[in-house]
């Protein structure tokens, strides 16, 4: 779960824009997060496979959790 603003301790996470096993490419939107204050789309960091995590739609995890994973393109 990234940390949106300074104050953020936790997060929803709200759904993948992308299937387990898609190619990203660097910047492509992966899920999308929610607080109280805003709804906003995480993009990949890096170009690679995206393997979804244990991630429950519409559950709420602390700041640092791993929701997924990229594994560097083959």
């Amino acid at each position: 779960m990234p940390k949106l603003d300074v104050s953020m301790t936790a997060g929803t996470f709200l759904g993948w824009l992308v299937a387990d096993g898609a190619a990203v490419a660097e910047g492509d939107p992966l899920y999308t997060v929610g607080t109280d204050k805003v709804e906003t789309e995480i993009p990949a960091p890096t170009g690679g496979v995206l393997r979804h995590g244990a991630a429950e739609v519409d559950s709420d995890y602390p700041v640092g959790t791993t929701l997924g994973l990229l594994e560097s393109g083959r």
